[in-house]
């Protein structure tokens, strides 16, 4: 058995035993989860922002780079430099949900 076939299995096993562990759904006071919603929201949505600060930091100092090489390629490079703002659009997107 090759060490993928390990992954799977085991992803397979631990997907399962989850949801055969899932509870029914229990009456709990909603104003008792308020504050650990909002720390999450704050944390999905700050972590989120700064994922994509490093990530654009790095990418944008090589599109400047291969832009001075080569200025037709800037318009497809620009795309490169806009996929980690997907980031800060799923933090928003896990703020809403939560609050």
């Amino acid at each position: 058995m090759t060490k993928y076939n390990k992954i799977v299995l085991a992803s397979l096993v631990l997907a399962l035993a989850t949801s055969g562990l899932a509870q029914t759904e229990v009456a709990v006071n909603d104003d008792m989860y308020r504050g650990l919603r909002a720390l999450g929201a704050g944390l999905a949505l700050g972590l989120g922002a700064v994922g994509t600060g490093i990530a654009q930091a790095r990418i944008g100092s090589s599109l400047v780079g291969a832009v001075a090489e080569d200025p037709s390629k800037a318009g497809s490079l620009l795309l490169y430099f806009l996929i980690p703002e997907t980031l800060v659009i799923f933090g928003f997107l896990a703020l809403f949900i939560l609050n």
